[in-house]
């Protein structure tokens, strides 16, 4: 049995691409209904990257800025520079959605005794806000936060912590992410290692790969159902 199942947060547990959708959906920003997808990708994109350089010069700050930050460069690229969309964006950020098949996997989960828990780059106050909006904080043991080391994934520093937390061996936690990347790296720490390939997405070509590859977190089930 594993000793832990660890999710990543964004755009593994919480729809990233909500916030803009919704936003959109609201006819509060016209400009916004045709241009919402290219904005949450680049919004995304930048967010992962900017997490990326802030490790490698050393340069930490919370997971909270570099989503203003990234969101501002998003916003000005694609000439929606709107203070007010800017603001709304944020609030709703700090609300996103859940995936679908989310609440049943944690049910699932606590049934078979397992503890679920967030490893995220999230900071805890941005973790704290999605989770209690989306109604299921109470399903997690645990959110592990980069906070605690000061560099982002896939820094091996931030698998530790699961295993810190947990105290097991690399190989007795299942870890699940939508980031091939995150799966990737997690399997290189030791993980036993799932990815929910939510965009149909080729492999990385990276020296490690998940072990179990699906489309969503509903393919965990039987993972979790055979322990």
């Amino acid at each position: 049995m594993y000793k832990a199942v660890l999710f990543d947060a964004y755009g593994t547990v919480l729809d990233v691409d909500s916030a803009a959708s919704r936003l959109a959906q609201s006819g509060q920003f016209p400009s916004l209904q045709a241009k919402w997808p290219e904005l949450s990708a680049l919004w995304r994109s930048k967010q992962l990257s900017y997490s990326w350089l802030r490790s490698l010069s050393q340069h930490f700050v919370p997971f909270w800025q570099i989503t203003c930050e990234s969101l501002d460069y998003a916003l000005e690229a694609l000439d929606l520079d709107s203070p007010e969309m800017r603001e709304a964006l944020l609030d709703l950020y700090r609300q996103l959605d859940i995936y679908p098949e989310v609440d049943q996997l944690l049910q699932i989960i606590a049934q078979a005794g397992i503890p679920a828990a967030i490893l995220s780059n999230g900071n805890y106050q941005m973790l704290q806000d999605a989770f209690t909006n989306a109604g299921v904080i109470h399903r997690f043991d645990k959110l592990l936060s980069v906070e605690d080391v000061g560099i982002f994934k896939p820094a091996p520093q931030v698998y530790q912590l699961g295993c810190d937390s947990y105290n097991a061996r690399p190989e007795e936690i299942l870890f699940a992410s939508s980031n091939g990347w995150d799966a990737a790296a997690a399997s290189a720490f030791g993980y036993t290692t799932f990815w929910a390939n939510r965009s149909h997405m080729p492999v990385e070509k990276l020296p490690d790969a998940p072990q179990y590859i699906g489309h969503d977190l509903s393919e965990l089930i039987p993972l979790i159902s055979s322990t």
